[in-house]
């Protein structure tokens, strides 16, 4: 059905021009059909954003929705005539829009709609664009506020510059400040207020004014005609957004211009625009991994333009698909900049994460990446740890919570032995391992904090990937019920544990009745846990090298290895994986070492903590488990 859709709706350039032999007609539909032939290079969503263009061209009168060039050009001559860019080469000169900014500003413009009452007001009432920094998007943005606020006809038009805090506001605001002081027709039309900085500009004759604002500083309710909101992926959640849109009430084609870059935090409200902007611009509430186009309409006062690379395009080996991604490559960007910042990510990787995201429009889960996505996708599976005769549990690492984190347990299985190639040429046999995690949160706050972290719990506990038990901090009796019965089912062979709240969790233990072999791992980065007394003799026996005790940095670089040597399977969930790309990695400068840092991490990373205290207790051979030399060797195959 989707592929006859598509048919049906992305018609050639020929159908279009029998029925209006003026096709095309302007820019705009200039840039949408070179994008289309593929004359200009451009990523998935602005593709299905030009075939929405032209279908729209074809069927929009249906539904009263109507093109405009006349209104688009007015739009482009302002920005021509009237306004000035600054900085550096551009200082100075004219505002000559380049064609994916014709597209942008034309389309905002041009695209006219008839409402129920026979008022012809603009269709676009919200737009949201994305694309890598640099593109010249906080200008534009200016540019629109100056226009919207001089040359649209509105009376008392109110122009807002909205970030999620004062400074960000203002960045995009100085643009438009920039603006009026480089430009003739500004200086002699608009009145400033401030000095240092300026804070308002005024037009008088209109009563219309632009300023910036953010949640903090809007005391009553704003009546914005434009708001322009800069960098989403910054704002911690709709507050702002709400706010402005609330005003709208008052203004009969208000627009919502929403410019950023692409985020880390899929559990933002950057994030849910950027999902409805790719399916608005698709058609399609249910798009494939392609995007491929379909064409219905999902929203038709949203305008999307939405940079992105194809599924398997790399920006660090081909350079062919940069301009996907920076739709000014070659005017603002120049090839040899980006080509130092990709030499970078690959001389620096905990920069290739940012990198991604901010100059190639890839959505990460951390700025710094522990382990890229596609490394981890590779040993995420769906498996069942606990079906009959999986065999004994080698390890388990327990971070325990009180009130707002998580409590994770993580456990992990030995399950085979795997041969692996190392650098030097020889061939290793080593074990592989299954690993999961269960999740703890309180019940009674799981909505509230579900807020406030930007995290689904809910939606977590209903899919099954979390517990929440009554009550407004965790319940270990709930955990030690888990463990006592994995251990009378299967067998721990050691429990690492941080010192915090564990004395309580033991007294809960011991109401089961339940007797685990333990250890400690501390959790920062700098301190070992005193080893344990029976391994360090069972060394000692057997002329062997004694333990030195867990710690962070060892467990960690150990679960590092594991996923990237593909010797582990971990159980899928959302809450896993959510931790492990939200790590923060902290670094000791001296020696190199590497640990996570829950302080500095952008979500709940409690699962990744658990996973690497339960891979350094089993790797590092505290405890050897009865009966696991039996159980693999009955195994035939391991299948992964």
């Amino acid at each position: 059905m989707a592929k006859a859709k598509t048919q049906q709706t992305s018609s050639s350039n020929e159908e279009l021009t029998g029925l209006n032999p003026e096709y095309p007609s302007g820019p705009v539909d200039e840039y949408a059909e070179a994008v289309i032939a593929g004359d200009i290079i451009a990523g998935p969503h602005v593709r299905n954003a030009c075939r929405r263009h032209r279908a729209d061209r074809i069927n929009g009168p249906e539904r009263g929705v109507h093109w405009d060039p006349e209104a688009a050009d007015r739009v482009f001559r302002f920005f021509r005539t009237v306004l000035r860019l600054n900085g550096g080469q551009f200082e100075g000169r004219p505002f000559e829009l380049e064609p994916s900014q014709k597209f942008i500003v034309g389309s905002l413009f041009g695209w006219k709609l008839q409402e129920s009452d026979g008022a012809i007001v603009r269709r676009f009432r919200r737009a949201y664009i994305e694309m890598g920094k640099g593109n010249g998007k906080s200008p534009l943005a200016g540019g629109i506020g100056h226009y919207c606020m001089i040359a649209d006809g509105e009376p008392a038009a109110e122009i807002y510059a909205a970030a999620a805090n004062k400074d960000q506001a203002f960045v995009l605001f100085r643009d438009a400040v920039a603006m009026y002081e480089q430009s003739p027709r500004l200086k002699s039309t608009l009145t400033p207020s401030g000095g240092n900085p300026v804070w308002n500009l005024s037009y008088l004759k209109k009563r219309s004014f632009f300023r910036p604002i953010s949640r903090e500083g809007a005391h009553s309710g704003p009546r914005p005609y434009v708001a322009l909101c800069d960098e989403i992926h910054e704002h911690p959640d709709g507050k702002v957004i709400e706010m402005l849109e609330r005003g709208f009430k008052f203004r009969r084609q208000p627009l919502l211009f929403m410019i950023t870059n692409s985020g880390s935090d899929r559990n933002s409200i950057c994030w849910d625009e950027h999902q409805h902007a790719v399916k608005v611009a698709a058609g399609t509430a249910t798009p494939d991994d392609e995007f491929t186009y379909v064409g219905e309409v999902i929203d038709d006062r949203t305008f999307s333009y939405v940079c992105a690379l194809d599924k398997d395009d790399d920006p660090f080996t081909d350079p062919t698909c940069w301009q996907k991604a920076n739709p000014l490559f070659g005017v603002t960007l120049k090839h040899d900049y980006l080509a130092g910042v990709v030499a970078q990510a690959k001389d620096i990787p905990s920069k290739r994460n940012g990198i991604l995201r901010l100059h190639f429009c890839v959505w990460t889960e951390a700025d710094t990446a522990w382990i890229p996505r596609p490394l981890l996708d590779r040993v995420m599976h769906d498996f069942d740890p606990y079906e009959e005769g999986a065999g004994p549990i080698t390890a388990a690492g327990l971070d325990l919570s009180g009130a707002k984190d998580l409590t994770a347990a993580a456990f992990i299985r030995e399950t085979g032995r795997k041969s692996i190639k190392r650098e030097d040429g020889t061939i290793a046999d080593l074990p592989t391992y299954d690993l999961w995690v269960e999740v703890w949160t309180p019940g009674d706050t799981i909505d509230e904090r579900s807020k406030v972290d930007h995290v689904p719990y809910r939606t977590w506990l209903e899919q099954g990937y979390i517990r929440a038990p009554e009550g407004s901090r965790i319940r270990y009796d709930h955990v030690a019920a888990l463990f006592a019965k994995l251990n009378t089912e299967f067998g721990i062979g050691v429990l690492a544990f941080d010192r915090y709240a564990y004395d309580k969790f033991e007294d809960e233990l011991d109401e089961y009745g339940v007797e685990l072999k333990t250890v400690a791992h501390p959790q920062g980065g700098k301190k070992r846990a005193k080893p344990d007394e029976e391994a360090v003799e069972a060394a000692k026996a057997a002329g062997e090298e004694p333990p030195l005790g867990l710690w962070m940095p060892g467990s960690v670089a150990a679960l590092e290895t594991l996923i990237l040597e593909e010797r582990v399977r971990i159980r899928k969930s959302p809450v896993t994986m959510t931790a492990l790309m939200g790590v923060a990695i902290e670094t000791d400068p001296l020696m190199g070492n590497q640990w996570f840092n829950k302080k500095k991490a952008t979500v709940r990373i409690d699962p990744a903590v658990a996973c690497a205290m339960a891979v350094g207790a089993a790797v590092e051979g505290q405890v050897e488990t009865p009966g696991l030399d039996d159980f693999v060797n009955n195994m035939i195959s391991v299948t992964w």
